[in-house]
């Protein structure tokens, strides 16, 4: 699964750079299947030969497989790739898949809400949803096993890595530090995978 992940991910790049609309950022793929908000935004000298965005339900897994750049994908699939594979021996390729997935219609959905109350026009994309999601259960999992994050670089266990990763997250959300990144999604990631696997370990 996790290279199934990482193949598809590539594609479906590929496929937004090579439907770009003459002159826009935005191609056919990022019209359709990015998550965009539910309410209509209002975009000045929007082409008219370009479909106007709206949100449709399928959006809310399509946008984990989109990416805004190439340096976005990169490192996406890279965290993906690093701690996904151990992940997928633990769970099972199925239920990781499942866990996954899961977290990134929870982030698109958690993403949802804050838009409702921002009224940010703009769409999200990306796995950082599902990425977030697999930190939270790596922490879980090998809450021990010590990492060394890229910032800080201090070596640290799992655990507390997720601690840090979490309040980062929350502070840049509250604080408007970081314009255009989704930090409540990553959160609604993290959250609804601990929602999932707490569910799993109580029904085994």
């Amino acid at each position: 699964m996790v290279l199934f992940l990482l193949v598809s991910n590539g594609l479906i790049f590929a496929a937004q750079m090579l439907t770009l609309y003459p002159g826009m950022s935005l191609g056919w793929v990022d019209i359709h299947f990015s998550l965009w908000p539910i309410f209509e935004g209002r975009f000045p000298g929007w082409p008219p030969n370009v479909p106007h965005p709206k949100f449709e339900l399928w959006q809310l897994l399509t946008y984990g497989f989109l990416h805004g750049s190439l340096v976005h994908l990169a490192f996406n699939m890279f965290v993906l790739w690093m701690f996904g594979r151990e992940l997928e021996l633990v769970m099972g390729s199925q239920r990781f898949i499942v866990y996954y997935l899961f977290c990134v219609v929870g982030a698109g959905v958690v993403q949802l809400i804050v838009a409702q109350f921002t009224m940010d026009p703009r769409p999200t994309v990306g796995a950082s949803g599902g990425v977030y999601g697999l930190l939270l259960a790596f922490g879980m999992f090998f809450p021990n096993r010590i990492v060394m994050p890229i910032f800080p670089p201090i070596p640290m266990p799992a655990k507390y890595f997720v601690i840090v990763i979490g309040l980062f997250e929350l502070s840049l959300g509250f604080s408007g530090r970081s314009p255009g990144v989704a930090n409540f999604a990553h959160l609604g990631g993290m959250f609804f995978g601990f929602v999932l696997l707490r569910y799993w370990k109580k029904h085994r």
